[in-house]
């Protein structure tokens, strides 16, 4: 209740005005969730930077959760993961032609990325639905599945950030990591209980048929047909695990966004006995650069959409359009 009462407190004082929004004069889409975590942001993050940055200067701003470092940073050839944060080099790993920055403070993040000299036309904004302090244009909302908001508890008896009516404030919703057997009467179904008047969306995590590292790529049923050890560091593993465990394989996970310690290496490498190693693409990134002894693989995932892909595109395109300079 306490809790509860003091997320009310700060969303009624931005709403009135009390505590300042700042707006700026491009398009910012922010994509976030009511709780904490495992709701997919990344691979809606990199599905947005796929839709516009075929025509549009893209530029994605994070706060950089658990980074090593502090204050404003625009990513470069000489970035690593524990400099931006595991998600944000990611990112910027995939999509060099864009621009990835973080900040905790979006206002003076923004404020920078358009002082650059090739600045955005669009900003993306991760992980910002309760960063009130930016106005931002368009608002995703993010939902899981098994783990619905309006399911869910505030902190700390749940996983809420702030009260289920914070999705008042999205322009659309997704629900993500569906199965992919969801039917039309179980959407039907959980767009009632999310009792919104906003439009609702279906996705699910796609895999990749291979897994990759720096110098080669293995086809998901020969890597299946391998003892590996299966590791994650992610707020949700199950379906990682699921998707690709089999009987003889061993599983080891961390807490999300985990920075793996000489200790843990150690146990790394106990536990594989020169298996393949296969991990998620964002614990890859924070592992690649610690000596392993077996030959250690990521598979990459994508969000897609199950319903209404088209007209979410369209959505976020006339958003865009009719927002940007040179609309």
């Amino acid at each position: 209740m306490l809790y509860g009462v003091i997320t009310s407190i700060r969303n009624f004082l931005y709403n009135q005005g009390v505590l300042k929004s700042y707006s700026f004069p491009i398009p910012i889409i922010a994509v976030g969730n009511l709780s904490v975590g495992g709701t997919g942001k990344t691979p809606h993050i990199e599905y947005l930077i796929r839709l516009l940055s075929v025509d549009y200067n893209i530029a994605v701003l994070s706060r950089g959760y658990k980074r090593k470092s502090k204050g404003f940073i625009l990513a470069n050839k000489n970035s690593t993961a524990e400099i931006l944060g595991d998600e944000p080099y990611q990112i910027f790993q995939k999509f060099p032609q864009i621009h990835v920055a973080v900040d905790v403070d979006r206002k003076n993040g923004i404020e920078q990325l358009l002082k650059l000299e090739n600045q955005p036309e669009v900003i993306l904004l991760d992980d910002a639905f309760q960063h009130r302090r930016v106005k931002a244009g368009f608002y995703v909302l993010l939902t899981a599945y098994d783990d619905l908001y309006c399911d869910d508890f505030i902190l700390p008896t749940g996983n809420l950030r702030e009260s289920g009516k914070g999705s008042k404030r999205a322009d659309l919703i997704i629900v993500t990591k569906c199965t992919i057997a969801i039917s039309k009467e179980e959407m039907d179904h959980i767009t009632k209980k999310l009792r919104t008047s906003k439009k609702v969306f279906f996705s699910t995590i796609a895999y990749d048929d291979f897994v990759y590292n720096e110098n080669n790529s293995l086809s998901i049923n020969e890597i299946k047909s391998k003892e590996k050890l299966l590791l994650a560091g992610i707020a949700k593993p199950a379906l990682f695990f699921d998707y690709l465990k089999q009987s003889n394989d061993e599983v080891m996970a961390f807490p999300d966004h985990h920075h793996f310690t000489d200790n843990d290496i150690k146990n790394i490498n106990n536990k594989a006995k020169n298996k393949v190693i296969i991990t998620t693409e964002k614990d890859y990134v924070r592992l690649n650069n610690h000596t392993l002894q077996s030959d250690i693989y990521y598979l990459p995932i994508k969000s897609k959409f199950l319903s209404g892909g088209d007209d979410f595109n369209k959505t976020i395109k006339n958003y865009v359009g009719t927002s940007t300079r040179n609309s």
